[in-house]
């Protein structure tokens, strides 16, 4: 796939966090270039911005999941009012998808570990709680921040379902995987493999994770092969929770290229998907928004063209159909 140079330009134009990625990933710059880039989030733009925001205590609005002052019994917590992202982990979850350092937040592990509790019981933060989701970015933060988190690297391991995959919901009875849990869950997995070395419990387990949503081809039922629902192929940044092709698809990417392996063949009814939802110009619009209190906008409007929508658009097809190409030489 051959980007535009017009539209290489357009995302280029952006806050360091998304910039040093393009010029890695699609523009080919050279390390020192990218590396430069990637070295100014702590002090400029978006990343310095959340920085300035944290707590002394070590958190970001008093809070592990939610802030010190959510009122879970009120208007915020009615139902489509939407989850306030303010909180640590929400925080910590954007600056490491950015790529800040983790010397830029030194002593926050140890402050968190002191200081943040869990609204479920008041548990320690690094010891994480019952949910696949949240265990999963506390797993990833915490491998980023040097923390330890073999604890949950294990959980992952013991709460797996029958099916190879995961559900926030297993604590109500849930015996199925959903698609949100799986993909949240390899990927703190992934980050935790990558940072630690791993161990081979975890690589299968992270294996039969990603063979659980390979059967369904990112998007289908497995018993009638019908598309799971709409939301796997609208695309919002940021990607936060939700499951789409497009995030499953960049996960899988890593995991790839982590792993030394082609592209499976079964990803590609979620490459097309994506593929189909780029418009004419090589840009993938902003397609919906997350209600809930956030600290700033990071990017446009829902209708709207989205740099990073497409620069995560570009660098997968980029990736696949570089492997086509592969195949056919």
């Amino acid at each position: 796939m051959t980007i535009d140079p017009m539209l290489l330009d357009w995302m280029l134009d952006a806050d360091p966090a998304l910039r040093w990625r393009v010029e890695r990933d699609l523009a080919g710059a050279p390390p020192e270039v990218w590396q430069a880039t990637r070295g100014r989030i702590a002090t400029e733009g978006l990343g310095a911005r959340l920085l300035a925001l944290q707590d002394p205590d070590g958190q970001w609005a008093g809070g592990s999941f939610f802030p010190n002052d959510f009122d879970f019994h009120g208007p915020e917590a009615a139902e489509g009012a939407g989850q306030p992202w303010t909180a640590t982990t929400w925080t910590l979850n954007t600056l490491r998808d950015w790529g800040l350092a983790a010397a830029a937040l030194a002593g926050t592990s140890d402050l968190l570990e002191a200081n943040s509790r869990w609204d479920y019981e008041d548990l320690p933060y690094w010891g994480g709680e019952v949910d696949c989701c949240i265990n999963s970015y506390t797993l990833a933060n915490g491998a980023w921040l040097g923390a330890d988190v073999s604890g949950l690297a294990q959980w992952f391991l013991d709460h797996r379902l029958a099916d190879g995959g995961w559900n926030c919901e297993w604590t109500e009875g849930a015996t199925r995987s959903s698609f949100h849990s799986p993909l949240n869950s390899l990927r703190g997995l992934l980050y935790y493999e990558k940072a630690t070395g791993g161990a081979e419990s975890q690589r299968e387990a992270r294996r039969a994770g990603e063979e659980y949503l390979l059967q369904r081809r990112l998007m289908r039922t497995l018993s009638t092969g019908e598309l799971v629902g709409p939301w796997v192929t609208r695309f919002a940044y940021p990607f936060r929770w939700r499951f789409s092709v497009l995030r499953a698809a960049d996960y899988f990417r890593a995991a790839a290229l982590h792993d030394g392996i082609a592209p499976d063949p079964r990803l590609g009814d979620a490459i097309e998907a994506i593929r189909a939802a780029r418009r004419p110009d090589g840009t993938w619009l902003q397609e919906r928004g997350d209600p809930g209190r956030v600290w700033f906008e990071v990017d446009v409007a829902p209708g709207e063209p989205s740099k990073w929508l497409t620069f995560y658009g570009s660098r997968v097809l980029a990736w696949w159909d570089s492997a086509a190409e592969e195949i056919v030489r």
